[in-house]
């Protein structure tokens, strides 16, 4: 009425009230009349925003690929974010112009500049790869921006949730780690098979192994019975060559003991035949009548033999003799 208005705004606003060019009032969570021909009321949101932010860059090797993230920042000096952008809101509060995107883009502009020079330091594998590398560069970036800091913003928190290749891209790299992956499954696969063929090989090294060892331990205690067989063949030899000399020992004990027992034979025979021959000696020369006379042998047959050798010897003067069978009878009986 008669232009006067009245107009009220919450906690998280700061409002200034500008009266004939000049500042009347400022301050968070205003309420106030006002005559509209001469006020002018700027309104600036004090809570924190999250702004998304989406833009491409090339990569060291010429690649192109697309960051996409999130911004967090609050207004931390009201006065000088509204010198130098417009937040005038009309007698409803609604935004006469929407610098809100101009702010934003400013804020996404020094984002961008802030990741360019790291993304053109890096390949396009390790661009993707390096997501928290480039929210730090961001933060770092913003946090030393003069045109942030005429801005009077604070930066809460740099999120950036994607970095990705162009799809023609994306298809190639998948392509490349699929057969990447295809070979590392097939270098697996061979590892697999060469230490199965390696675990085969070592079993049969062992196994061989046992019975080369089975065989040398067999050899040993061949080598070890041929040498007992050998060394009992020795034994047995050595006893032979004993019982050889103690037969040997023992003939010549014997033929020591039989020429011993000649000798002494052959001394008693020449003792005995010395003896005999002695005592013969005075008979030898004696006749064998007298011999016999000297017998005083009394034997009948004896007598007859003699008288029989007497006429034998006798017989070239004998004539005739006649015995009769009788006799001869009577004188065998």
């Amino acid at each position: 009425m008669f232009g006067f208005n009245f107009i009220g705004f919450d906690s998280m606003t700061y409002v200034i009230k500008y009266a004939n060019g000049r500042v009347d009032k400022e301050g968070r969570g205003l309420s106030f009349f006002y005559f509209q021909p001469n006020t002018s009321i700027v309104a600036i949101p004090m809570g924190s925003n999250n702004l998304p932010f989406i833009f491409s860059d090339m990569t060291r090797d010429y690649q192109s690929v697309t960051i996409q993230g999130q911004i967090s920042f609050k207004i931390g000096d009201p006065a000088q974010l509204a010198a130098l952008l417009d937040f005038t809101v009309d007698a409803r509060g609604r935004y006469k112009k929407d610098d809100s995107e101009k702010l934003n883009q400013r804020i996404v502009n020094e984002a961008q500049t802030a990741a360019s020079a790291y993304l053109h330091s890096l390949g396009l594998k390790e661009a993707i790869r390096s997501a928290k590398s480039v929210e730090q560069k961001i933060v770092e970036g913003l946090e030393a921006s003069q045109s942030i800091s005429m801005l009077g913003i604070e930066i809460l928190s740099v999120n950036v949730t994607a970095i990705r290749a162009t799809p023609e891209m994306e298809r190639a790299l998948e392509t490349e780690t699929r057969e990447k992956l295809q070979q590392e499954a097939d270098q697996a696969i061979y590892e697999r098979r060469n230490f199965a063929v390696e675990q085969e090989r070592i079993i049969k090294e062992s196994e061989l192994s046992t019975e080369i060892a089975v065989e040398e331990k067999k050899k040993q205690i061949s080598e070890k019975q041929m040498e007992a067989r050998i060394q009992q063949a020795e034994n047995d030899r050595k006893l032979r060559e004993m019982h050889i000399e103690a037969d040997i020992s023992v003939e010549n004990q014997r033929k020591q003991l039989i020429e011993q027992k000649s000798a002494n034979d052959r001394k008693n025979a020449e003792t005995q035949g010395y003896v005999l021959e002695t005592t013969l000696q005075p008979y030898k020369d004696m006749d064998w009548k007298t011999l016999m006379a000297l017998s005083n042998n009394t034997d009948a047959r004896s007598n007859i033999a003699m008288a029989f050798r007497m006429l034998a010897e006798n017989a070239g003067k004998i004539g005739n003799l006649n015995i009769s069978p009788d006799l001869m009878e009577t004188l065998l009986k």
